[in-house]
């Protein structure tokens, strides 16, 4: 088991505390009670703008309103995020949804418990991007064909998105050199010439733009549209363990995610509050979708594409995976 969280891990990821972060260590439990009834639980999330609805939510006193303090941890990609949920460093955890399937189809007891985030659907105006420096040669993802691409994490979610998007061009996704990187160092990479292309998220995408990078191709919305990329999730015995704490979770993060929504000016600074972004650079800041549900059809479809790329030891059973 050690071995596969390893693997799941991608070995090179490290956690790091968020300035946010509890000292603390909850390990296992469910968390202290305070005089008040609150229950404390660790949440492991990416520092990307995807999970803005969770600052937002602690800030208007959502997760208090139900009875619980996050004390958040950040990590470079959702693999690395998933053993710390299973293990119990994390109650609950953030991660892209072909992470989830992979960690389900090797056994992992994991379980999605809140939606997260969905891509806007549209070509060019997405949250994520296949992005090259100025003035560069390549114009499509069919271009990247022996070209060194980043990736936040090998193996996973963007590395199936970016194979699709060069399928969709006419390209031999085989013929790509991925390369693993962290969203937030892809900018410079870019521009200083070490990597050819970069598969960026907000707001690293904006961060790309202000450098005058271009996007060639929106692989999220290639892989289907709508398509719920990440959902909030437990390990299957927390979740049997402590269904009043799931519960809350739930309810808070789900007013969260309409709050999200319908305030993007309040989520583009938050940003600011957990992320290196410049002020200057929040106003070219593409915002995904938070929806209350997570798209089915699209989640089937990036399994599909998983299984295509063999990233699965078997189908995962998402009758099991999804709540």
């Amino acid at each position: 088991m050690r071995r596969l969280f390893a693997g799941l891990a991608t070995g090179t990821i490290l956690l790091a505390t968020a300035a946010c972060g509890s000292s603390d260590d909850s390990g296992t439990s469910t968390g202290s009670s305070s005089s008040g009834g609150t229950t404390t639980v660790e949440l492991g999330l990416i520092p990307i703008v995807d999970v803005a609805p969770v600052y937002l939510g602690v800030k208007q006193g959502f997760y208090a309103k139900h009875g619980l303090k996050l004390s958040i941890t950040t990590a470079q990609g959702g693999a690395a995020i998933v053993p710390g949920v299973v293990s119990g460093q994390f109650q609950f955890g953030f991660s892209n949804m072909t992470s989830l399937m992979v960690a389900q189809s090797n056994n992992v007891p994991v379980q999605a418990v809140s939606n997260g985030i969905a891509s806007t659907g549209v070509q060019g105006k997405d949250f994520g991007a296949i992005t090259v420096k100025k003035g560069s040669p390549l114009k499509s993802a069919k271009d990247l064909e022996g070209k060194k691409v980043a990736i936040n994490t090998l193996k996973n979610i963007n590395e199936t998105a970016v194979r699709e998007s060069v399928r969709k061009a006419g390209g031999d996704p085989d013929k790509v050199k991925f390369v693993e990187l962290a969203f937030d160092q892809m900018p410079a990479a870019l521009d200083g010439g070490q990597i050819d292309a970069a598969m960026v998220v907000e707001p690293a995408l904006a961060t790309v733009k202000s450098q005058g990078g271009v996007e060639i191709a929106s692989p999220l919305v290639d892989v289907a549209p709508n398509l719920t990329v990440a959902m909030y999730f437990t390990s299957t015995q927390y979740a049997q363990k402590n269904p009043e704490v799931v519960k809350k979770f739930q309810d808070a993060t789900a007013e969260s995610l309409a709050y999200a929504d319908a305030h993007p000016d309040e989520v583009r600074q938050i940003v600011t509050t957990y992320t290196k972004i410049p002020t200057s650079v929040l106003a070219q800041v593409t915002l995904p979708k938070w929806p209350a549900e997570a798209d089915r059809a699209s989640i089937e479809a990036l399994e599909k594409l998983g299984e295509q790329d063999k990233l699965f030891k078997s189908t995962p059973d998402l009758e099991k995976l999804l709540p």
